[in-house]
């Protein structure tokens, strides 16, 4: 049986930082706007809403997407992860976050969120970068405060394994 009482609206079922969720949202609606206006995530930002600027970027099934592109039909019966899933239940920052505070590589923060989601990738993809390599995976990432060298540091770190102090 459908729970469906406006026939304009559809069913999106999702997992949400771990928790489940079960909306009837528009067709139309984005992934960006159920996130941030219906589950209350605010973490991700709205920028550019072309898919150009990152600030929406957030895991959908381990795989990093620019929100803003995507309706939320399109993540019906997927796993979507943002920025505020990242720390533990007991508060403690992620290692993305703790490398992100260690190299400086945040200043309004505005972009952060982003930035990490897309770090996240980077480093369950698993592999050595060097900088330039990194410089290119985070090309469709935009910062207009950091000049993005503390952002690279953060990330050369993360996905090379060497601490630095």
């Amino acid at each position: 049986m459908s729970r469906r009482v406006n026939p304009t609206l559809i069913d999106v079922t999702l997992k949400v930082n771990g928790e489940r969720h079960e909306l009837m949202v528009e067709p139309r609606r984005l992934l960006l706007d159920l996130l941030r206006d219906d589950l209350g995530l605010v973490g991700t930002k709205r920028g550019c809403e072309e898919g150009v600027c990152g600030c929406c970027t957030v895991l959908l099934d381990g795989r990093d997407v620019k929100c803003c592109l995507l309706l939320a039909a399109q993540a019906n019966g997927k796993s979507v992860t943002t920025v505020e899933g990242l720390a533990g239940a007991d508060g403690k920052l992620h290692a993305v976050q703790e490398a992100f505070i260690r190299h400086g590589a945040l200043q309004c923060g505005y972009c952060t969120p982003g930035f990490l989601m897309r770090t996240m990738a980077l480093v369950a993809a698993g592999w050595p970068m060097d900088e330039t390599e990194v410089r290119t995976a985070l090309d469709g990432n935009l910062c207009r405060c950091t000049g993005y060298v503390h952002i690279v540091d953060a990330v050369l770190d993360l996905v090379n394994r060497k601490p630095r102090v």
